[in-house]
């Protein structure tokens, strides 16, 4: 299964996009749709224009804009912990969308704390 995806500009490093490509995912980051530097709403709503599942690191302002409308294809929340070292790799990331994948969980309208399935 492959998944039509959005990188926000905190999660768009090219190693996150070779691995999520590699996975088989339609990946498009916000640079490459002229979108850098860009209101948190405005990346958003390009991402439900073209039915994309945004990935970000921005999580508690895309959680706000998740609360006041969400209607969206989903939003991928990944936390970062002031401990680096617990921080989730990008291996990891691609992982947790595996899994997420298998379980055929419906993202529409959900905010959904990637975290929660890199175990």
């Amino acid at each position: 299964m492959s998944l039509r995806l959005l990188l926000d500009e905190d999660s768009q490093a090219k190693y996150l996009v070779n691995l999520l490509k590699a996975a088989g995912h339609d990946v498009l980051t916000v640079n490459n749709v002229g979108l850098s530097n860009r209101l948190d709403q405005i990346v958003l709503d390009y991402a439900r224009q073209d039915r994309r599942i945004l990935v970000t690191r921005n999580c508690a302002d895309f959680q706000e804009l998740h609360q006041v409308n969400p209607f969206h294809p989903g939003i991928l929340a990944i936390y970062q912990a002031a401990d680096s070292s617990k921080n989730m790799s990008y291996t990891a990331i691609v992982k947790a969308i595996a899994k997420l994948e298998t379980t055929d969980y419906l993202t529409e309208k959900q905010f959904i704390v990637l975290n929660q399935w890199s175990y």
